[in-house]
Parts: structure tokens; sequence; C-alpha cells
């Protein structure tokens, strides 16, 4: 079972998320907390570690941000996934950055944030759509006016001469799923237009994360989109 610990100052949203988790076999609510430092005291506490953190950002007491640097540092195997009101660019950036592999709206919260998490814990990172372009956007903006882009660092210049040496590493399904997902398709949309199983668009997605040395979806797309292996047409619908 994968053990959760929900962030979240909102009484009624934390019931929910908890309610959700809590109704999922596969899930263990390990504990709430509505607050840095009690989901600090909730990691220092939990004796057999956190598999999953769901916090929002905007808390009582500073940043959900701080959150997940602090669960990456105790709990290295932990995975974030952020549920937030805040839907600008730096806000998903800085979580990105910090170590999240999910980024949802508050306002496209999914009914059952359960299955959310399993499709996080299979190897997807959830990001609502219009989130994604938005960031998209905004990285396609500062790459056309040569601003140097957060996520990356000179180790990032050497990898992308490495994978330039050998440009058809992706396969060719591993190509077509990566330009569905750079366009803003779910999983499932993605099987359904492929004809696939769910668990087979999940395990290409798997494979070309590996070879893009990347952990979630925006970070695929603007690696991908850095080395030149998304085509222009894709690329530009993506933005919009």
């Amino acid at each position: 079972m994968w053990r959760v610990l929900i962030v979240e100052d909102d009484p009624q949203m934390r019931e929910f998320f908890a309610a959700s988790v809590l109704r999922s076999p596969e899930l263990r609510l390990e504990s709430a907390a509505a607050g840095v430092a009690e989901a600090k005291a909730c990691l220092d506490h939990a004796a057999h570690g956190v598999d999953v953190l769901l916090t929002d950002l905007g808390l009582p007491d500073g940043s959900g941000l701080d959150v997940i640097r602090y669960a990456r540092r105790g709990h290295p195997e932990c995975e974030a996934l952020v549920i937030s009101m805040f839907g600008d660019e730096d806000n998903v950036l800085a979580s990105i950055e910090a170590g999240a592999l999910g980024y949802i709206h508050k306002d496209a919260a999914p009914d059952d944030i359960a299955n959310t998490i399993l499709e996080m814990k299979a190897g997807a990172s959830p990001i609502s759509p219009m989130i994604a372009r938005r960031v998209l956007s905004k990285y396609r903006a500062m790459q056309g006016n040569s601003a140097p882009a957060p996520l990356y660092t000179a180790q990032a210049a050497i990898k992308t001469e490495a994978f330039e040496a050998e440009k058809g590493m992706l396969s060719r399904r591993e190509q077509e799923v990566l330009e569905l997902i750079a366009r803003g398709f779910s999983y499932s949309e993605i099987a359904e237009l492929k004809a696939l199983s769910v668990h087979t668009i999940q395990t290409h997605i798997k494979s070309l994360y590996g070879k893009l040395e990347v952990h979630s979806k925006m970070e695929a797309v603007m690696e991908a989109t850095r080395m030149g292996l998304l085509p222009q047409p894709a690329a530009a619908s993506a933005s919009k």
C-alpha cells in the first residue's frame, strides 16, 4: 500500500481528499496536515516513510514548496503531487524544480484523487491541460528571447549534445506518444487514439522518460523541444 500524506489548510478539501484515499485499497492515509510545520512533523514521525505527498502551495505558515523539498530530503522515494489554486507558470515551474511530479489546478481537481495518485505511482505525471499549455507557452517565449530556462543547467547542455548524437533513439511509437503529450492529450485519450491500452501507453511514456532523463510530462516536452524532437505543427498546437 502506498502511504499518503495530505497537506491542505482548507478543512473541507482536506477531508474530501482523505475520504478518497481511504476508499482505495491500494492507498493508506499516513496523516493529514494543515500547514508546513505540521506537515514536517508528520514526515519526521512517519516510521515507515511516506510514498506520496499531496500538497497545496498556499499554506498559513509558508509554502507547500518547502514541504516538497523537506519530504524529498527525508524520504527520497516520496513523490509529490500539487493541487493548488495557483495556475501561473512561475508556481508550476517552481514546483517542478522542487520535485513535484504532478500539478493539478483545484478548479480541475478530479472527483476521485486516489485514481490520480495511483496513475502517478504507475509512472504518469498528472497536470491540468490549461496549466501545461501556459507553461509550455512561457517556455517557448523564453527560448525566443534567449532567456535561460530555470529547469536546465550546464549538465543539461551536455546531455543535449549526447542525445543529438543519437537522434533516432526514440521509437516511432514513443515519438507519436510524445507529440500527443505535447498537444495536451491525457493518457486515456492517447490510448483511444492509438487503439492501445492505457497500460501500454504508460509503458511507452516510462520508456521515453528514461531516454530523455526526465520525470514528468512538462519536463519531457521541454527537453524534447530543446532537442528539436517535436515537429513544429505539434509544438504550435500545444501553445494555443
